[in-house]
């Protein structure tokens, strides 16, 4: 009979790949970031030095890494979880591996090892946007929003183009480089489109940045959902705080429009934008990148 796992029994450390470990061509220099479902490292090719980031498909709520860095399932309960999800992720590389864009992450490879699955990435030097307004490190002005989301929208229409959607824009996955050009991150949640609904694996959702379409599992989901999250981190952006839930602007909106709550500080026509993204209903939003695009330029 299998043994399973019992999160008191192995190192905490384990759940991360070590300093000088060596996985297919790579060796690991230390963990750049991690969630639910994976985490990126910092590596260097072993054949010419190269940095790479590589992303490894570890969901600790269904797997965990063994003493010889094998990713099992932590049960017989989780063990089709673990592998609907591992086949999900080779299916993220795939698509990203045809989706080349100066301003989405480039995925230059992809390869199974220890019982897992790792997508090698070109390394970009920059900071999230979270963390910049978080540390306060850069004003925001104008000339940086209007980069920013410029940059961000480009790549984003990319993505429409091919008939998919990224789900899950929020600050933490763009990352600002310099001359405040954008580079968005993260597409462990990406779908074809157009798809009548999500599956409950598959749905990922972040309070202040998810739609209410995007929380059930019945509603046509389009280039109009992504466009609300761009239209909150939009918000966010200026307001340095997370706008209000989608669910909860559904039982009673206090949402203060941004045309008034940042009347003064920034251009009309670039708060009418972000209220336009940020409508509740669907259909009442841009439809398409083009058109929230053009009400950015109008200025």
């Amino acid at each position: 009979m299998a043994e399973y796992y019992d999160p008191n029994t192995y190192p905490k450390e384990w759940n991360y790949l070590q300093t000088g470990t060596i996985i297919d061509q790579y060796v690991i220099e230390r963990e750049l970031a991690h969630g639910g479902f994976s985490s990126v490292y910092l590596a260097r090719q072993t054949a010419d030095q190269i940095q790479v980031a590589i992303k490894e498909y570890l969901p600790r709520k269904f797997a965990h890494r063994t003493w010889n860095n094998a990713v099992v399932a932590n049960s017989e309960e989780t063990a089709a979880l673990f592998t609907r999800g591992r086949v999900l992720f080779f299916e993220e590389a795939k698509v990203l591996s045809t989706l080349k864009h100066p301003n989405i992450v480039e995925v230059i490879g992809f390869f199974k090892a220890h019982s897992t699955v790792y997508m090698v990435m070109t390394y970009d030097y920059g900071v999230t946007l979270d963390k910049l307004l978080s540390n306060k490190t850069l004003p925001v002005s104008e000339d940086f929003f209007l980069s920013l989301f410029n940059t961000l929208l480009a790549g984003l229409s990319h993505i429409h183009r091919h008939q998919f959607i990224h789900l899950d824009i929020k600050p933490a996955n763009i990352l600002v480089r310099p001359g405040n050009d954008a580079l968005l991150l993260d597409f462990g949640a990406i779908q074809g489109f157009p798809k009548s609904s999500l599956n409950k694996q598959s749905k990922v959702l972040t309070k202040g940045y998810s739609p209410i379409e995007q929380h059930d599992l019945n509603s046509e989901l389009g280039p109009w959902t992504d466009i609300y999250a761009v239209g909150a981190s939009m918000r966010n952006c200026l307001e340095h705080k997370t706008p209000v839930p989608a669910l909860d602007r559904a039982r009673q909106d206090t949402l203060t429009p941004a045309v008034q709550a940042l009347k003064r500080k920034f251009p009309e026509h670039l708060l009418k934008a972000i209220d336009w993204a940020m409508e509740l209903q669907p259909e009442n939003r841009p439809q398409s990148v083009a058109e929230l695009q053009q009400v950015l330029a109008d200025g």
